[in-house]
């Protein structure tokens, strides 16, 4: 079941990505087909320009200007005539803006109102009607962008000008933004279904998987909403609103970076510190937003105090995740992950104070990060394939080897002996005849069970089918053989019919070849790591240092309880003997096997 499980997930990945590639270049081809002519939309005003107070430069034709700034003030004339169809429409976000035709405001959305946040400028989109201006009006461009702790800003982050209606802004949207588009909804795609599958699949619930799993779907809707933050005014009015779900799209983004970083740590000291810092950020987004609901500041405003938090819990929690990279195979893997999503992140926060590029630097990060996660995913889910082989395999070698040891254990020579001793006892001892026939019937019923049993057992129950076989043992060899038990531990499981071959070969080849016989103790101990089941006789003895003949079935019963107890239990099989002294058999069953026991069942 889990073998066909992985070929499944795997076969799944395989075509899911191959369609999401066919998708994309689909999607790029078309993009670029249909905005090939909207950047002929786009408006400039030519002419000169001032940035913050400082001295008049002449504008580019392209875009204008290209400095970073606080206040902007352009003069000039539109680059194109305006169609009198069409309407001039501006978008900007974060800033005032007021555009000016002579002594006249033609637009701006400055707000007069006294209603909370009045002071936040937020996204708007303007239109304004073609009759009003003309290519031959001197027009002026005032922009202020109020946020004086964060960064001066470049013209092109959050500014826009063009003939046009709203469907001419989707064009653009479409033109500009869809790579970006799609690989959000790869990244939400991610999150909703790849991640959170391979998270069950794998065996068990993989938290770490889970936890990249609402990164990504997190991430997702941050880039989304970041990329096309100029264009939300289409679909929502409130200026406020559309700055403040980007922004709480922001918050919730670090936070889940956060909270998967902690999930991959393992060591105690390490997990509180990850506790603590999630529920600080936590405290500090949801005073964001009380501060921001109470119109005291707005969320954009807090985004520095943000940045500089999240910036130095990254620190901090990578260098938790570089502590664990010794020791933990999951800490390397989210580290290798986490390093280019970390770097953008302290880079994109350096970026907001002391602008340097205008590259999304997080969503490069994001990125990688994912292209690396998802290299991780399917090692794992080849990794669990061969697991699922090698479990299969062990399953398979389990079964034979439980059959020859049964097979070893019902030996013609025993069963004869078995019955004729019955046989003799029916006409001098019928009533312990009789008891001798049931445990007879026990003994053969409870070798044919082994075969349907996988999980170790209770060892009070292999006790009981061990008293068994010694009784039909005893009824062989009379007074010779003497049977001593010193049972001082039974709370543990282990796999059946392992102690019997151990057993049979303290009777057979210790005591047995003893001219006057001797006695075998079971005896068991509980020590601080583990549990012993030691098997004693005062028989012959042998030489250990010496190569055991092949000489029949006990050596191969005895090499399948060897194998059963290593693969079930991490069992050891210690054997110590003396030749004219006896032989002691020691089985060491550590007491953290409930893992390999339940993988069994």
């Amino acid at each position: 079941m889990k073998m066909l499980k992985s070929r499944v997930m795997t076969f799944v990945s395989l075509g899911i990505m191959l369609l999401i590639i066919t998708v994309f270049f689909l999607l790029t081809v078309g993009s670029i087909h249909m905005g090939s002519d909207v950047d002929k939309l786009r408006v400039t005003i030519e002419g000169v320009y001032s940035v913050d107070g400082g001295e008049w430069k002449p504008t580019d034709p392209e875009r204008m200007v290209h400095e970073n700034f606080h206040e902007l003030t352009v003069r000039g004339r539109l680059s194109r005539k305006a169609p009198a169809d069409q309407k001039l429409a501006i978008s900007v976000n974060n800033s005032w803006f007021k555009l000016k035709s002579g002594d006249k405001v033609i637009d701006s959305n400055y707000r007069a109102d006294d209603g909370v946040l009045k002071d936040t400028p937020g996204f708007t989109i303007s239109y304004i009607a073609g009759e009003k201006i003309t290519d031959a009006d001197d027009m002026e461009l005032t922009l202020t962008y109020p946020y004086q702790l964060l960064s001066s800003k470049n013209l092109d982050d959050f500014f826009d000008m063009y003939f046009g209606d709203a469907s001419t802004l989707y064009e653009l949207l479409f033109q500009h933004k869809g790579l970006t588009l799609l690989f959000c909804l790869l990244l939400c795609f991610f999150g909703l279904f790849s991640f959170p599958i391979a998270g069950i699949v794998l065996g068990k619930i993989e938290w770490r998987y889970l936890a990249f799993a609402l990164l990504c779907v997190l991430a997702g809707l941050f880039i989304l909403l970041q990329s096309i933050c100029s264009y939300l005014p289409l679909w929502i009015g409130d200026p406020v609103k559309c700055m403040a779900l980007v922004t709480i799209a922001m918050h919730t983004c670090m936070l889940s970076t956060l909270i998967y970083v902690k999930v991959c740590l393992n060591k105690p000291v390490n997990k509180l510190i990850g506790n603590i810092i999630i529920v600080a950020a936590a405290l500090m987004t949801g005073t964001a937003l009380v501060l921001h609901h109470t119109g005291v500041c707005d969320l954009y405003a807090g985004k520095p105090f943000m940045l500089i938090f999240i910036g130095i819990c990254a620190i901090i929690m990578t260098s938790c995740l570089f502590s664990e990279v010794k020791t933990s195979r999951e800490a390397l893997m989210t580290l290798a992950s986490m390093i280019p999503l970390l770097a953008g992140l302290l880079l994109d926060a350096i970026n907001e104070f002391f602008f340097f590029t205008s590259i999304p630097l997080f969503e490069v990060g994001m990125s990688l990060s994912l292209l690396n996660q998802i290299v991780i995913l399917v090692i794992d889910l080849h990794r669990q394939y061969l697991e699922s082989i090698r479990y299969q395999q062990m399953q398979k070698e389990l079964y034979e080897a439980k059959v020859s040891l049964m097979v070893s254990q019902i030996q013609p020579h025993f069963l004869y002996n078995s019955l004729t001793s019955i046989a003799m006892m029916c006409t001098k001892d019928p009533k312990r005849a009789r008891t001798a026939t049931i445990n007879f019937a026990d003994y053969l019923r409870g070798n044919m069970n082994s075969l349907k049993q996988k999980a170790p057992v209770p060892f009070t129950q292999e006790l009981e089918h061990l008293k068994k076989y010694l009784m039909l043992e005893q009824m062989r060899f009379g007074d010779m053989l003497n049977i001593k038990y010193d049972i001082q531990a039974t709370d543990f499981v282990i796999p059946q019919l392992s102690v019997q071959p151990l057993v049979e070969n303290a009777v057979k080849h210790g005591v047995g070849m003893k001219e006057d016989g001797g006695t075998v103790t079971i005896a068991t101990r509980e020590e601080a790591d583990c549990f012993k089941v030691i098997i004693s006789d005062d028989g012959v003895g042998f030489d250990t240092a010496k190569p055991i003949e092949d000489d029949g079935r006990s050596h191969v019963g005895m090499e399948n309880v060897r194998q059963r107890l290593r693969e079930l239990c991490d069992a050891d099989v210690i054997i110590e003997s003396e030749i004219g002294k006896g032989t002691v058999a020691t089985i060491r069953l550590p007491k953290k096997t409930t893992d390999k026991a339940e993988k069994v069942e």
